[in-house]
C-alpha cells in the first residue's frame, strides 16, 4: 500500500522554465545582481567581465554534491567579504527572473487536497536552481499555498546532494519512518526524478505533461489526476 507520494517541484506541480530556456534566465538573473550591486554598493566591474564569470560557475558537480549559490555569486562579483544579509539579497535578486515566471499548474492543489484527505503523505523533494537557498523555495511553496497540504519539504540543501544522489532520497524515508515499497516518485526529468529513485529501489513515475520525455518503458503520466486513479481514489 502507498502511503507516501514523493514529488519533484519544479514543472511537476509548479511551472517554471524549459532547459532550453535557462541560459537566457541565467543572463536575467546575473543582471539582477548585478545592478543590486551598483545600486546599493558602488560596484564598477563592468557587466561584460562578470558574464565572463558566470560560465566558470555554470556547472554541477559531477558526484551530485550540491554548489551553493551564495558562493557561486561570491566568486562571479568578488563578493568575499560581503555580510551574510548582503549576500542572501544577492540570492533573491538571483531567483527573480525564475520566481516571477512561476505558474501553479491547475490540478497541483486539488491532487494535494485529496491526497491529504485520504491519510497519503505528500513529499517534495527537489534540486534548485544552481544551489539556491532552501528557505527561499520555502517561501514560494507558501505563496502558493501548497504548503497546507505538504508532509515533509526536502531540498537538495538540506542534505548537501542533488537529486539523482540516492541520499537525499534515503534521507526522505529515514524522516518518514517509510520503505521504498510504500512509497512512489514523480517527476518530470528522466535524469534526476526516474534514475534516482529506481536506484534506491523505489517505484519512479514520469510526469510528461507535453509529452517529450520518456522511453517507452518508463511509467509515464501527462496529468496529476492520473495519481488518483493509480491510487484508485475518486477525484
Amino acid at each position: 500500500m502507498r502511503k507516501a507520494i514523493l514529488f519533484d517541484l519544479g514543472n511537476t506541480l509548479i511551472k517554471y522554465y524549459t532547459r532550453a530556456e535557462f541560459s537566457h534566465i541565467l543572463r536575467e538573473a546575473i543582471e539582477e545582481v548585478y545592478n543590486f550591486l551598483v545600486q546599493n554598493l558602488q560596484f564598477d566591474i563592468s557587466f561584460d567581465e562578470i558574464w565572463q564569470r558566470v560560465s566558470k560557475e555554470n556547472y554541477e558537480s559531477s558526484d551530485y554534491k550540491v554548489r551553493p549559490l551564495e558562493e557561486r555569486l561570491k566568486h562571479i562579483f568578488t563578493a568575499e567579504k560581503l555580510s551574510d544579509d548582503l549576500i542572501m539579497n544577492m540570492c533573491r535578486c538571483f531567483m527573480k527572473p525564475i520566481f516571477s515566471r512561476s505558474e501553479i499548474y491547475e490540478d497541483t492543489l486539488s491532487v494535494l487536497a485529496k491526497l491529504n484527505s485520504k491519510g497519503i503523505k505528500s513529499v517534495i523533494i527537489s534540486n534548485t536552481a544552481w544551489g539556491s537557498p532552501s528557505e527561499l523555495w520555502h517561501e514560494e511553496i507558501k505563496r502558493f499555498g501548497i504548503d497546507r497540504y505538504i508532509d515533509l519539504i526536502v531540498f537538495c540543501r538540506d542534505v548537501g546532494w542533488r537529486k539523482p544522489d540516492k541520499r537525499i532520497f534515503e534521507f526522505a524515508l529515514k524522516s518518514l519512518s517509510l520503505n521504498v515499497n510504500e512509497c512512489v516518485f514523480i517527476g518530470d526529468d528522466p535524469r534526476w526524478d526516474i534514475a534516482g529513485p529506481k536506484a534506491i529501489g523505489m517505484e519512479a513515475i514520469l510526469i510528461d505533461r507535453e509529452s517529450q520525455f520518456g522511453k517507452p518503458e518508463e511509467k509515464r503520466i501527462t496529468t496529476l489526476y492520473e495519481v488518483l486513479d493509480m491510487l484508485v481514489i475518486e477525484k
